[in-house]
């Protein structure tokens, strides 16, 4: 099960740190995603860690703003420099093998949680 946490509500130039914790299992060998959606549009994903070798990916609108990291059994998402088109319901999802910003990828999602930016 993956828990996630953390959304909320903030002005644009803020921060915000969302954090998916597994139950039940364990991250080893896992790719975990965040992948966010907003009305009417396709799940889209915007960093992935690879828990096997530690490494990152991350679409090009989040890429040095937002920062993958894992602790344990817990994954964060810091959120820095958040614009108003990252407003979102965000999610957490992994799956054995490699990482992935494709989220037909993912079997296992937590529920999401909201991000909204003020401009």
């Amino acid at each position: 099960q993956l828990q996630a946490s953390g959304g909320g509500l903030v002005q644009a130039g803020g921060s915000l740190r969302l954090s998916c914790a597994a139950s039940g299992f364990t991250l080893d060998n896992h790719a975990i995603a965040w992948f966010r959606q907003t009305a009417g549009k396709e799940r889209e994903g915007v960093a992935c860690i690879s828990t096997s070798d530690g490494k990152t990916y991350y679409d090009g609108s989040v890429k040095g703003r937002f920062i993958i990291s894992r602790d344990k059994n817990t994954v964060h998402l810091q959120m820095n420099s958040l614009k108003y088109d990252d407003t979102a319901v965000y999610y957490c999802a992994t799956d054995e093998g490699r990482c992935s910003l494709w989220y037909r990828t993912y079997g296992h999602w937590g529920q999401g949680t909201l991000v909204t930016v003020s401009s």
